[in-house]
């Protein structure tokens, strides 16, 4: 089985829920082919902050000038995904960190010009994945891209974490997350969502931010051809095995409700 999962940066930014998540990937690699890719915008807005540079969003997505790329490359891309494979390494699981930028992993386009730099995934080569788990490394991937023209782009990373799961052709997706899953207008975790309940959240407004550009980039991975997505509380003991055993944790997305 090949798993892909998404981390949000909230669960790597301090050294016990860095050392927990590690376990806990060190030990799935062990059953299953898996990739992470992860984010970081949390550690990005607070670096910024302290060189007195405005965090800006539009749609829950940083815009992105020449100061934000150079910071995302650096903390995102830099200390953010080192020390997350450090972390893995410490619990007994070799793992290389990437990004996009690297071998043409994943290339990527403008998004829209009001967002600068923020790129829109084009393809994920599954290529280096492939390589590097064959040699028995889990690849760590960072959520900037690039392109031939040597432009780097910051790329939400759940969009990546699409883009790497089509590419690389996985059977499941997992996005683990701070919030417990998606919710409805009264606060309630919704078990299960179909594509045109989701696109009802964002269209009135219940998903929004961050959660909007969470649930857009879950729906396109089921129109790029994925059977579900889920999207759960990763702060709960063991969860990435309790996902697999089909436990109801947090929302899964389908094309049709079960």
């Amino acid at each position: 089985m090949k798993v892909l999962i998404k981390l949000g940066g909230t669960l790597l930014d301090d050294a016990a829920k860095r050392a927990s998540m590690a376990r806990q990937l060190a030990d799935l690699a062990k059953k299953v082919e898996l990739v992470v890719v992860h984010g970081g915008g949390k550690q990005v807005t607070q670096f910024l902050a302290e060189r007195g540079i405005e965090s800006r969003f539009i749609n829950g997505l940083r815009v992105s000038g020449e100061a934000v790329i150079d910071a995302v490359s650096k903390v995102i891309a830099g200390s953010v995904n080192k020390q997350l494979v450090a972390a893995i390494v410490a619990a007994g699981q070799p793992a290389v960190g990437l990004s996009g930028v690297d071998g043409s992993v994943t290339t990527a386009t403008p998004l829209q010009a009001e967002l600068q730099f923020v790129g829109r995934p084009q393809r994920t080569d599954g290529a280096l994945f492939r390589l590097l788990l064959d040699a028995g490394y889990l690849p760590v991937v960072a959520c900037i891209a690039g392109d031939a023209s040597g432009n780097i782009y910051n790329v939400n990373a759940d969009q990546m974490a699409v883009s790497c799961a089509l590419g690389w052709q996985a059977d499941k997706l997992l996005f683990l997350t701070d919030v417990a899953g998606v919710k409805d207008g009264d606060g309630r975790v919704l078990p299960t969502l179909t594509p045109s309940s989701a696109r009802q959240l964002v269209a009135t407004g219940v998903a929004h931010g961050g959660m909007q550009a969470k649930l857009e980039a879950a729906l396109s991975s089921l129109e790029g051809g994925l059977s579900e997505v889920i999207v759960a509380p990763g702060q709960h003991a063991g969860v990435c095995q309790r996902l697999l055993d089909g436990e109801a944790l947090g929302t899964r997305l389908a094309l049709e409700a079960v």
